[in-house]
């Protein structure tokens, strides 16, 4: 099973909360992915955070809290994955794609209210909309039910 960190970025546009995304298209279908990525060997999930943020976005932030953590099992590809997302905080930078280092088309600012209609990954956006009105740990969510991608 692989480990994959990921950051909620977030800011308050408008008086509306929207959550930084990273576009991608997969099957003819877009997919929206929380930035993040996997761990070098001897790099902790918050390290990870920053560099992959650092050289896919060009930017910094600060790791907080572990917001969540759940299983997706991909039995179509054999690509299990223990997702745990953090909440990343004082963004430092605007950002910018870094095609060298991601195949994102585009990176896109979403309403929260949005998140559990996209194809999101991972397939979270709906645990995660309580988070914005208690910012408490929601811990391990158990399987993630994924759509699989082709």
């Amino acid at each position: 099973m692989k480990v994959r960190p990921s950051a909620l970025i977030w800011r308050v546009q408008d008086s509306q909360t929207e959550v930084l995304l990273m576009r991608y298209c997969y099957g003819g279908q877009d997919v929206f992915a929380l930035p993040g990525g996997n761990p070098d060997r001897g790099e902790i999930l918050p390290e990870t955070i920053v560099r992959e943020l650092h050289e896919e976005l060009g930017v910094r932030v600060d790791v907080g809290e572990m917001i969540l953590a759940g299983e997706m099992l991909l039995t179509e590809r054999n690509d299990d994955v223990l997702h745990v997302v953090f909440a990343a905080r004082n963004l430092q930078g605007i950002p910018e794609l870094n095609p060298a280092e991601t195949s994102a088309l585009e990176l896109v600012w979403k309403p929260i209210t949005d998140l559990s209609q996209l194809n999101l990954y991972p397939n979270v956006g709906a645990r995660l909309l309580p988070w914005f009105s208690s910012a408490t740990y929601l811990g391990y969510i158990g399987r993630i039910e994924q759509r699989y991608f082709g």
